[in-house]
């Protein structure tokens, strides 16, 4: 256990790790977490989205044994994004410290962060020293931000993981509002600015596989650009009248056999293109509005050990749904 961050044990911290197939970790990351994160005044919420082995009997297992783990389990799976949002709505302590199951980063690196939690701050992100993780998933990950901050002017600090302490009420806040891009750094650092980053060390995933995939990760860094930056549809907008100016501009021209037909066909088709990859951004940001409104909500919740929003269970009950161990009828 380390000692090198000492914090006092009334700090109240709810551990939020998603699941998705997780079951060879599971036991791991409860053993790790208690051992290391023990001395507080802590929770553990596991959020079981919708896994297909044997990730929930071993987690209700655990929850039947310890009274500080909970769970929450999605009547299917629902996506990363929802799974955490579903653990900062139901965490009962101050401050939720997110992990993932694969523990690469171990909970030991979670007292650098647990150091830095002070009234002065409402969030701390930790930032990968060095990072092991594929090759395909780190260039894609420096791709998108850079789109994201250099091109887009989206305000990401470089380097932020999943791996955050935030503050509960503020966590909270965020998945209330119900947005359409449901991308939780983004908007908590537009609600703020009071946070801070540190390094921790990132370790790479022993057992089981990632659950990322590259056009997950490509659906999610669109929703990124489109949901939190004005200037791909400006650019778009400005793009489609100019096109359009492009091409009267040739038909006149061909008219007065200044040009070409054929000349005047190119012309006509690459600015037709431009307007298609307008009107493609469009609908994106159509799409993001839409979902945005009232309809399915984030997530499901099937079963649990604490008690749940009706909005937020499959049936509609606004209490624990049903006996550890237990389906409901």
């Amino acid at each position: 256990m380390s000692t090198e961050y000492p914090a006092p044990a009334s700090f109240g911290l709810t551990v939020v790790i998603p699941c998705l197939d997780e079951g060879p970790n599971i036991d791991t990351a409860y053993r790790a977490v208690i051992e290391e994160l023990g001395r507080y005044d802590v929770e553990v919420l596991f959020v079981d989205d919708g896994s297909t082995d044997d990730t929930l009997d071993i987690v209700r297992r655990l929850a039947a044994a310890d009274p500080r783990i909970q769970y929450l389990s999605f009547a299917r799976n629902f996506g990363f994004e929802a799974a955490f949002s579903a653990g900062y709505r139901y965490a009962s302590r101050p401050w939720v410290l997110h992990m993932d199951a694969d523990l690469q980063f171990a909970p030991s690196q979670a007292h650098k962060l647990i150091a830095l939690a002070d009234p002065a701050l409402d969030a701390i992100f930790g930032i990968r020293e060095v990072r092991h993780d594929s090759l395909p998933r780190r260039v894609g990950a420096a791709v998108s931000h850079f789109v994201a901050y250099r091109l887009l002017g989206i305000e990401i600090p470089k380097g932020v993981t999943t791996f955050r302490l935030v503050r509960t009420p503020l966590a909270r806040r965020v998945v209330d509002l119900g947005l359409g891009t449901p991308y939780f750094l983004a908007t908590l650092i537009r609600m703020t600015s009071h946070y801070a980053t540190i390094p921790a060390v990132h370790q790479a995933r022993v057992t089981g596989a990632s659950k990322f995939t590259l056009p997950g990760l490509a659906r999610h860094a669109i929703e990124l650009f489109v949901g939190f930056s004005n200037r791909i549809a400006t650019a778009m907008a400005l793009a489609g009248f100019a096109a359009a100016a492009i091409t009267a501009l040739s038909a006149l021209l061909a008219l007065m056999g200044a040009i070409g037909v054929l000349e005047a066909v190119g012309i006509t088709l690459v600015a037709a293109t431009i307007q298609l990859v307008g009107m493609a951004a469009a609908i994106r940001y159509l799409v993001l509005v839409n979902s945005g409104q009232p309809g399915l909500g984030l997530f499901y919740v099937r079963e649990s050990s604490i008690a749940v929003r009706a909005q937020d269970h499959l049936y509609g009950a606004d209490q624990v749904s049903a006996p550890l161990g237990e389906g409901p009828g």
